[in-house]
C-alpha cells in the first residue's frame, strides 16, 4: 500500500473576503496563510485535529487563463462548480445553527439520508455546495 495523504484542496470563490468570513467564522476553520500575488489571493485554512490538511480559497482567475477563470466563475456562481465539499462534525445541530446564524444559504436542514449519514447542506457565499455530516 502507498503511503499518501491529501495536503490541500482548492475551492474557488468570487469574493475572497466573504469566503474568509464563511470558512473561518461560520465553519470555524483556522486561517493559516493569506498570500497575494499579481492581483489574486490564496487563503489557506487548516483543520484542528488534521495537521497538514488545508483548504485553499482563491478567486476564479488565480493561476488560470482569463477564459478558464471566466468559465469557472460562471459554474461556481450557478452552483455547478467542483464539489460538494463534505465536512464532518460531532455536533451537527450546533454546527448547523452556527452556520445558519452566520447567514449562509440553507439548502437542507439536518436529516438522516437514505444512504446512511445524518447531514445538512449549505451554499457558501460564492455558491459552492457544502455538506456537513454528523461524525
Amino acid at each position: 500500500m502507498t503511503d499518501i495523504s491529501l495536503s490541500y484542496s482548492p475551492i474557488t470563490v468570487d469574493d475572497v473576503d466573504a469566503g474568509i468570513a464563511f470558512y473561518r467564522d461560520a465553519l470555524g476553520l483556522d486561517l493559516v496563510n493569506d498570500v497575494a500575488s499579481d492581483g489574486h489571493r490564496w487563503v489557506s485554512f487548516g483543520f484542528s485535529g488534521q495537521p497538514g490538511l488545508m483548504l485553499v480559497l482563491s478567486d476564479p482567475g488565480a493561476g488560470r487563463s482569463p477564459e478558464d477563470g471566466d468559465a469557472l466563475h460562471r459554474l461556481v456562481a450557478k452552483g455547478s462548480g467542483p464539489g460538494p465539499l463534505v465536512f464532518s462534525t460531532p455536533d451537527l445541530d450546533a454546527t448547523f445553527e452556527r452556520v445558519r446564524a452566520a447567514g449562509a444559504e440553507v439548502l437542507q436542514e439536518p436529516m438522516v439520508q437514505p444512504w446512511g449519514p445524518r447531514d445538512c447542506a449549505f451554499r457558501d457565499p460564492a455558491g459552492n455546495l457544502i455538506r456537513i455530516n454528523q461524525a
